[in-house]
């Protein structure tokens, strides 16, 4: 297959960390002729979906992981697989990418599904199962994030389209500082606030089930550091090695038909204690982790499933 990668520049990432060198280095394992560009060199010209970069090549030398071939500019009508793994914050040049990425024609499978990169953020996709997440309200009206503080007491704030655990607050019953993050929120842009009830189990860890085309492969369990609420991996979180429960696999049964169903092949879900809080589709994140821990091939299942998809 001839596969195209559209992420962020490779140079500074973490290969025994990064989930697209994974998935790139299975795919050249398996022969598949890979090609590299940033988001920035995507563009639409008179019909055509097109990209400027280069052939790649990866191994896993630290310091020595990737070499360019020439720069070119392509056609991505004629890649049998175009990959969306930019990380986010999800704006409109990210939204911007998932519309070019559409256009391209059925040959061409894009993972995930850009349509429904777009309609499922984050922290969106989570409302069309509220019976397995805890309380949540989504508004920019103070009012409205006051009263929710008042009924659940000790909760989370956090941007709507935030990612890597940026900008995430815990705010105790005793804590003043909601106005004050508000109007630090509100003053930077036009986005609502997501606040959750605050789930204490988050100190036993912050657990990412990976799903392949909506069936659970693995978890991984990340812990965060003394004092800290947040438990991502990027800022100090530990990643321990952990099985799927049956509330697990409850989740997975009740999402992963959807999943399948809107193309979307390679998703992280997060899951605190008994509740699902997160549906990550944009670029989840998890599976060196995940094959360290349980010795498998994350990244080839991911392949599998895109073979299988292809006909293949």
């Amino acid at each position: 297959m001839k596969v195209a990668i559209q992420m962020d520049p490779i140079g500074p990432i973490d290969i025994n960390a990064d989930s697209t060198f994974r998935i790139a280095e299975e795919a050249q394992a398996r022969g598949y002729e890979l090609f590299y560009y940033t988001p920035d060199r995507l563009a639409w010209q008179e019909g055509r979906v097109t990209a400027r970069g280069w052939p790649l090549t990866v191994r896993r030398e630290k310091g020595n992981h990737f070499t360019l071939g020439t720069e070119a500019e392509v056609d991505l009508g004629d890649y049998d697989v175009v990959w969306l793994r930019q990380d986010p914050p999800f704006d409109m040049g990210y939204i911007t990418t998932t519309h070019l990425l559409e256009r391209l024609g059925p040959g061409t499978l894009v993972v995930n599904d850009p349509f429904w990169v777009r309609n499922y953020p984050e922290k969106l996709l989570v409302l069309q199962f509220p019976d397995l997440t805890p309380p949540t309200t989504i508004a920019r009206d103070l009012a409205t994030l006051r009263a929710f503080r008042e009924r659940h007491g000790d909760i989370i704030l956090k941007p709507l389209y935030g990612n890597g655990g940026a900008g995430v607050f815990r705010l105790t019953p005793d804590d003043r500082n909601l106005v004050s993050l508000y109007e630090l929120f509100t003053g930077m842009n036009r986005e609502p606030l997501i606040a959750q009830k605050f789930v204490p189990d988050v100190s036993n860890g912050d657990k990412r089930v990976i799903l392949v085309d909506g069936e659970p492969i693995g978890a991984i369990n990340r812990v965060p550091p003394v004092g800290e609420t947040r438990s991502n991996l990027h800022i100090g979180g530990t990643a321990q090695k952990i099985g799927l429960t049956a509330r697990d696999r409850e989740i997975c049964d009740a999402i992963g038909p959807l999943l399948r169903e809107k193309g979307q092949v390679f998703v992280g879900i997060d899951v605190i204690g008994n509740y699902l809080t997160e549906i990550n589709v944009t670029s989840p994140t998890g599976i060196q982790e995940l094959e360290r821990f349980d010795g498998i091939n994350a990244a080839g299942a991911i392949w599998d499933a895109i073979a299988a998809r292809k006909g293949l």
